[in-house]
Parts: C-alpha cells; structure tokens; sequence
C-alpha cells in the first residue's frame, strides 16, 4: 500500500475553482492507476476521475467538462482541477491508488478495487 495525503480543499462559491494534490514521498505514480473519490454526507463514495498509468483519463458524467485528473510522476503528486463547482460538488474528496488495475478495471472507479488511500479533503460549495 502508498500513504497518500490529500490537501486544497476548502470552501468556495459556486461557479469557482479549487485544485486539489494528492502526494506521497516514496512511490512514483507512473506505474499506478490513480484515482479521485468523494462522498458527501449519507451518500455512498462515488468515483470522480481517474488516470491510467499511461496518462489516459476518464471522468464520471457529473463531473465531464469541470473537472481535470493529472499528474506529475516527476513530484509524485496528482492533481484534481475543479472548476465551475456547483453546491452539489461538495463533498470529502480522496485520492486512491493501485498498482495492479488494469486500464478498464482503473476506469471503473469502483472504490472497492483501489488498495491504497489518503484521509480526505473537504470542499465545500455554497450557492
């Protein structure tokens, strides 16, 4: 498993932006599938973007057009740029990753398939 550790989230406005990083100190990311996560309260976690090891990307339809999953293999660090966030964005936001998905199984975003992920970052969206 890789320790991850999220951070950027915050409270905005809706219509504004928020980048979100996900870094770790030990593992490179260009071997990983990598993956964004949130769950607002009494909802189950749902996948938001994620990024296969050859820098492929895929988004949830909530999200497509907003949103923009990459990452830097040189800083080991992933990236999550939000923009036009509505209120229904808000949200604890996690980053995950395995090492051993397969591009299509990576773009699943079935948060049960991802074996490593970080504590959570808040964004919080008013209207």
């Amino acid at each position: 498993q890789v320790q991850l550790e999220e951070s950027g989230g915050g409270s905005v406005q809706a219509g504004g932006s928020l980048r979100l990083s996900c870094a770790n100190s030990k593992y490179t990311y260009s071997n990983y599938c990598m993956g964004w996560f949130r769950q607002a309260p009494g909802k189950e976690r749902e996948g938001v973007a994620a990024i296969a090891s050859d820098g492929s990307a895929s988004y949830a339809d909530s999200v497509k057009g907003r949103f923009t999953i990459s990452k830097d293999n040189a800083k080991n660090t992933l990236y999550l740029q939000m923009n036009s966030l509505k209120p229904e964005d808000t949200a604890m936001y996690y980053c995950a990753a395995d090492r051993f998905l397969s591009r299509s199984t990576c773009f699943r975003l079935n948060f049960a398939q991802y074996n490593s992920w970080g504590q959570g970052t808040q964004v919080t969206v008013s209207s």
